[in-house]
């Protein structure tokens, strides 16, 4: 009995951290929670200080037997879990599961799957910390019970399957407050007059500037013939430069990633979804197989709120620096930046690699083509953090002409800095980058080439992408990052809002849902109450306030708003939405129902008729075997994504693969499109014995650069 056994939730952290440890130590994994709240009931005891009632999860009871005969052959065990409350809670509940005591030193905890972060963890093992487990059951049932007792009133006043959460409809009113504001916004007309100049002497030196004043007042310019007057007025002035003002500016790195940010520009860089993004960087942060290294863990934990560097990450990185970009890149000191997280998290780290020198390019042919795109980007993020500032040439000049004052404005990069590897994105591209106006003097008589006015309206505030949704959730304070995803998935699943152009829009039900809850339950979908809940249970988690305490403070005000609501509320009749189809037995236009896979087409005839159509996303591609039909995408009952005619039943030509737009140049037959490690997104024939194979271009493929 002189094994020790190591506890972690998934396989693949056990197999790295088992070839880290060696031998001597046992690393077994638990899946995850071993116990939770049933489904099947609310499982809280309200009157009873909240007290929850747990249960073995189904299908769990094979691995809690194993887990428990492995404790019976060691005399130390280690719970592993990852650092954060929801790690603290599934350690608790597996030493209550497997009669560990959780007041012993059985507690380990690492930021990263390194060899030196692994050992450094298991010579200060700790107690659980209960007040993280605390932290988490209270979100846990809070969460139980504001959705628990939301659901069925949403199911009994609109229709039965919706939901309803302390985050997730938060989430949806900000949806639908920006719809209101982009409904009831009034555009307007307004001008703006461009000139194109040059000075006298220098012909060939030609820029632009923008009329910003007339008679020394601000320009409005409300219509055409407003601009049509004043283009008259400036062709026939004389125009001189009277001011010209050279600077520099600094341009500094952004941080390395948060879970937050990293989501943002992974939505923005890579086209990811949220729950893409984390399910990526799971498997780079576990460990993945890398050649002879074996199973490697790539990054460093992905639920942070911090930006904080361990200061050896930070003199590795200023060697790589130093060695792939030069000392012009290496600023004197390393670059701090502020972080944002709470006391309790201060030890955590920003998401940055785990081993620096472990270059993309060297890792890029053991990992899949979104693994590689995320690792670059987080690689690239993390050196760039810690890189010189750009240094920009800024030049502003000023040119007048009887009454019109003209502004323009230039730049140049002096110093790439950071930009020589990455710059972060923006969700508003209205700050335009313009180029370097010529060497211009004061004084100078000018000449003009044109003078431009154009038109523009006014416009709404934008639609919600995902990663502005993520960011506003984030600054606004409402919820946990790790969970945006989850939030996100659900309210799409629910049908309360649809992504047209990567934009969400809120649906006729999302509508309604978001006015009923706004109406009956304002503290619930009110920003600053989510916000002040989240502050409240980081104070559970710091120990400074009552976990029983915090949650019967939010919990019985609403329960007093549901009894309201459950009396004074009417039954909602929600009209289905009319399709473009007609029903070929009945003739009834077909009208759009949701189901367990999404939306389906479905007769307004039921009972009498009961027909039902997949909606089906055409590719424009004719079907290879009955030369009628169209190839289009469905769904399995399983809900995996294939290929088939449109002509079914009566052409059944199915495929797993995507198909391509052109047949084979070499003989004519089908092609798809496939993906693999080494050879990346590729076309190639589907006909035996055609060797046919191209590469996808770049700019065919979804998404973006990861670079700058």
């Amino acid at each position: 009995m002189s094994e020790k056994l190591v506890i972690v939730e998934s396989p693949a952290k056990a197999k790295t951290i088992s070839k880290i440890l060696g031998r001597s130590y046992r690393v077994k994994a638990s899946n995850g929670h071993v116990v939770d709240l049933p489904r099947s009931q609310l499982a809280v005891d309200v009157k009873n200080d909240f007290k929850p009632k747990y249960i073995t999860i189904r299908g769990r009871g094979k691995i809690i037997k194993e887990l428990k005969d492995s404790v019976k052959k060691v005399k130390e065990v280690y719970l592993a879990t990852d650092p954060d409350r929801e790690g603290e809670a599934i350690s608790w509940h597996l030493a209550q599961t497997l009669d560990l005591n959780p007041e012993a030193s059985c507690r380990i905890e690492f930021h990263e799957i390194t060899k030196r972060a692994i050992e450094a963890a298991m010579k200060t093992p700790r107690p659980i910390d209960l007040n993280r487990v605390n932290a988490q059951q209270a979100r846990r049932i809070l969460d139980r019970l504001f959705g628990y007792k939301l659901s069925p009133l949403l199911w009994a006043k609109v229709r039965r399957g919706l939901s309803a959460g302390r985050v997730q409809s938060v989430a949806l009113r900000l949806i639908c407050q920006r719809e209101a504001e982009i409904d009831g916004f009034k555009q307007e007309e307004y001008w703006s007059i461009t000139g194109d100049f040059y000075p006298v002497a220098q012909e060939g030196d030609l820029f632009s500037a923008q009329l910003v004043k007339v008679n020394g007042k601000k320009v409005k310019i409300p219509d055409q013939a407003t601009a049509s007057a004043l283009q008259k007025r400036i062709e026939k002035a004389s125009f001189r430069i009277i001011d010209v003002k050279k600077r520099e500016r600094k341009r500094y790195p952004a941080a390395p990633f948060t879970t937050s940010t990293l989501q943002q520009e992974a939505s923005r860089k890579l086209g990811f979804s949220a729950r893409k993004t984390m399910s990526l960087a799971q498997q780079l942060y576990e460990g993945l197989e890398i050649g002879g290294e074996g199973s490697v863990g790539l990054i460093t934990y992905i639920r942070t709120d911090a930006v904080r560097i361990a200061q050896e990450a930070q003199e590795e990185c200023r060697k790589i620096i130093l060695a792939r970009f030069g000392k012009e890149y290496l600023p004197a000191k390393p670059p701090t930046y502020k972080t944002k997280a709470t006391a309790a998290q201060e030890a955590h780290e920003a998401i940055r690699p785990t081993v620096v020198g472990r270059l993309p390019e060297e890792v890029k042919p053991f990992l899949s083509r979104d693994q590689f795109r995320l690792y670059q980007l987080i690689w690239n993020r993390f050196i760039a953090s810690q890189m010189q500032a750009a240094v920009l040439d800024l030049m502003t000049v000023e040119l007048e002409g009887e009454a019109f004052l003209f502004r323009a404005n230039g730049r140049k990069i002096k110093a790439p800095g950071f930009l020589i590897l990455y710059q972060e994105d923006r969700d508003d591209k209205d700050e335009e980058e313009t180029g370097y106006l010529p060497d211009l003097q004061v004084g100078a008589d000018l000449s003009i080439k044109a003078i431009r006015p154009e038109q523009h309206f006014t416009q709404p505030p934008a639609r919600y992408s995902e990663a502005m949704l993520v960011k506003t959730l984030e600054e606004k304070g409402i919820g946990r990052p790790s969970t945006y995803a989850t939030i996100i998935d659900t309210i799409r699943k629910r049908n309360y809002v649809v992504l047209e152009n990567k934009r969400f829009m809120p649906t006729e039900l999302g509508l309604v849902v978001d006015r009923l809850l706004k109406e009956n339950f304002p503290r619930v979908v009110d920003p600053d109450f989510t916000a002040r809940m989240e502050e409240k249970l980081d104070q559970v988690e710091e120990g400074a306030v009552d976990w029983v305490d915090t949650v019967r403070d939010f919990y019985e005000p609403f329960s007093s708003e549901l009894k309201k609501a459950e009396e004074s509320i009417e039954r909602v009749q929600l009209a289905d939405e009319v399709s473009t189809v007609k029903c070929e037995y009945c003739g009834r236009m077909m009208v759009y129902k949701y189901g367990r896979y999404g939306r389906f087409l479905a007769c307004p005839g039921y009972p009498d008729c009961k027909n039902v159509k997949s909606i089906q996303k055409e590719t424009g591609v004719t079907c290879p075997e009955c030369k009628k039909g169209q190839i289009v995408e469905r769904r399995s009952k399983k809900g995996r994504k294939f290929y088939g005619c449109n002509q079914y039943p009566a052409c059944e030509f199915t495929s797993w693969y995507q198909p391509a737009k052109d047949s084979c140049p070499e003989c004519g037959s089908f092609c798809v499109l496939k993906y693999s490690k080494t050879k990346g997104e590729y076309v190639t024939c589907t006909r035996q014995g055609c060797s046919y194979q191209q590469p996808v271009k770049k700019e065919e493929t979804e998404g973006g650069s990861t670079g700058a």
